[in-house]
């Protein structure tokens, strides 16, 4: 069982001028930290989610990451700015500072927030969505621990991202 500690966000939001979708995370894991770029994790399927979206390849490194987001004007960020938690399980969190997300999306062309999995949601709603005042929805959580779901269902349920970061009115 991992130790519980009081952990502190110190990776870098992705970010761009031109970004027109937030995708919010709850927490960075362990190997995020470590790499300094979220969904680090080599068994996190976010990234190729992204990627297959755009019909790219996963870069697999950080710097090719942040620009594949970037270039499909796709924002990073987490919910949570500190907390205490068990290693990389959501269910531990306790303690939560949120991140200050509406200044974060103050005067850009953000217009949706997506939040990757029910913890990143529930705190969202609970903490920042008001605060915030943008649309937003929940999506399944990309992480290895939710094997039910497999790379081509988090695909498409993904879609709607791809969507609003295109300016489609698919994504509603």
């Amino acid at each position: 069982m991992a130790e519980r500690r009081e952990v502190l966000h110190r990776v870098e939001p992705i970010w761009a001028p031109d970004a027109r979708v937030l995708v919010l995370g709850t927490m960075p894991s362990p190997a995020s930290r470590e790499a300094g770029v979220p969904y680090a994790h080599p068994h996190n399927r976010f990234w190729p989610v992204l990627a297959a979206l755009f019909g790219e390849k996963d870069p697999k490194d950080g710097p090719g990451r942040r620009a594949l987001a970037q270039r499909h004007h796709v924002a990073l960020w987490d919910v949570v700015g500190s907390c205490t938690i068990e290693g990389a399980s959501d269910a531990s969190i306790r303690d939560v500072v949120p991140n200050d997300i509406a200044a974060f999306v103050e005067g850009t062309d953000i217009a949706h927030v997506a939040l990757t999995g029910s913890t990143a949601l529930r705190l969202y709603e609970r903490d920042l969505a008001e605060r915030v005042g943008l649309p937003y929805r929940g999506f399944p959580s990309t992480s290895p621990a939710n094997a039910r779901w497999r790379l081509p269902e988090l695909v498409e349920a993904y879609r709607p991202v791809a969507d609003w970061a295109t300016g489609s009115s698919n994504g509603q």
